[in-house]
This record gives C-alpha cells, sequence and structure tokens, in this order.
C-alpha cells in the first residue's frame, strides 16, 4: 500500500465516519435526508460515485487523480444522475408492484410493507429487473457521453459548459464493451441483486445502502471506461 491510498483512505475515512458514529450527524443526515431527497441525492452521487471513479482509475492507471480526469465536472454529472436515479427509484418501486398486481399477484403491493419473506423478496427482485433492464442502459449510456466530453474537454469545468457532441460521441462509442461488460454481465450479476436487496431494507436504510452502491457504479463505470481505452489502443 502506497502512501497515496493511505491519504486516500484516511481522507474517505474522515468523511464518512461521523455519519456511523455520531447520533447527532446520523439524525441530522435522516431528517435531511427525508425533507430533501432530491438534494442529498445529488450530494451523495457526487461525493459517492465520483470516489468510486477515482478507486477505478487507482486500479487501472495506479493513480486517483491525473490532468484531464476532471473531479469536479464528474461531480456535477453524478450529482445530476444521482437526482435521475432517486426518481427511477421512486417510479420502479412503487409502479412494478402495481404492474404484478394488475397481472394477477393481488397482494404485490401490501407485500413490500410486511415482514421479509419469499414472495417479499420476489416483488423486490421484480422492482430491480424492471429498473435495471428500462432504465439502466439508457442511464449507463448517458454517463459515458458525459464522461468522454468530460475527457476531451480537459477536464475543465469551463470546458464542460461546452455545447456536448452527443451524434459523434454515440457513434464511436466502443458498443463492444458498454454491451459486453457493463450492460451483459454488470447489470444481471451485480445489479439485480444488488438492487434486490435494496428494495428489500426500509426506506431510510435504502438511502445510505444506495449511496454506497454508487461507489461500486462508480468503479464498474471507471473500469469499463478504461477497458473501452485498451481495446481502442489495441
Amino acid at each position: 500500500m502506497k502512501k497515496q491510498d493511505l491519504i486516500f483512505i484516511l481522507g474517505v475515512t474522515v468523511l464518512l465516519l461521523p455519519f456511523f458514529i455520531c447520533k447527532p450527524v446520523s439524525e441530522w443526515y435522516y431528517a435531511f435526508n427525508a425533507s430533501h431527497g432530491m438534494i442529498m441525492s445529488f450530494l451523495k452521487f457526487a461525493v459517492l460515485s465520483t470516489l468510486g471513479e477515482m478507486i477505478g482509475l487507482r486500479i487501472s492507471s495506479g493513480v486517483y487523480n491525473r490532468r484531464g480526469f476532471g473531479i469536479l465536472p464528474r461531480m456535477l454529472v453524478w450529482g445530476v444522475l444521482g437526482m435521475g436515479i432517486n426518481i427511477a427509484m421512486i417510479i420502479f418501486s412503487n409502479g412494478t408492484p402495481v404492474v404484478l398486481q394488475y397481472l394477477g399477484m393481488q397482494d404485490a403491493v401490501q407485500v413490500m410493507h410486511e415482514t421479509l419473506s419469499w414472495k417479499k423478496a420476489g416483488v423486490a427482485f421484480a422492482v430491480s429487473v424492471s429498473m435495471n433492464t428500462l432504465f439502466a442502459p439508457v442511464f449507463m449510456t448517458l454517463h459515458k457521453v458525459t464522461d468522454i466530453h468530460i475527457l476531451t474537454q480537459g477536464g475543465t469545468l469551463r470546458g464542460f459548459f461546452t455545447p456536448i457532441h452527443i451524434r459523434e460521441i454515440l457513434i464511436n462509442l466502443n458498443w463492444g464493451v458498454l454491451w459486453g461488460f457493463v450492460f451483459k454481465k454488470t447489470i444481471p450479476l451485480f445489479w439485480y441483486p444488488a438492487h434486490t436487496i435494496t428494495f428489500l431494507l426500509p426506506g431510510n436504510m435504502r438511502v445510505l445502502f444506495a449511496a454506497l452502491l454508487g461507489v461500486v457504479l462508480g468503479v464498474l463505470l471507471a473500469v469499463g471506461a478504461r477497458m473501452g481505452e485498451k481495446n481502442t489502443g489495441s
């Protein structure tokens, strides 16, 4: 373990530990999240998913940051995407049980408010599959577009606010990696079960768990991006 790893771990520990060991801080967090959920979604994904991308960069390139990486633009992107994820979770967690009820499972809505059971796990899995199948591919593609834009503009905030050439980026995307790794592998093998657990948790715990998954999300997408760079280089 190198000095940069120790500094990074220490910084993350100092940032997150108060939320776990300090009751007033955790109480403030839950209260603020309950009344300002969208703001907290922006903040938690801006911080944690960007940390995940930094970890992904460390895994693939040996550093947590480098010229042109664009930490601040990435935080802005993740903040906005985090609000979108929050909206998606609300839509699918409420809508999927209604669809199941329409299809004949009459207690699908009610079972999500009951204690843990196999039936509840089945509904939670259906919610996860629905969200990750219908929403996640669009979300991940959008993230990739913004990732390329940030890198193309040198990682600067000024460059970030220039027009995004979406058509050109989509044409030149490495769809082999996006499909073969990000969609085909991470969605069914990781996100289906991970979000099944998320939707089994009480509402106040989903926030914390989703924040932790934000770190993993950043790592997976960053590793996928590095895979694309290697394939392009070869």
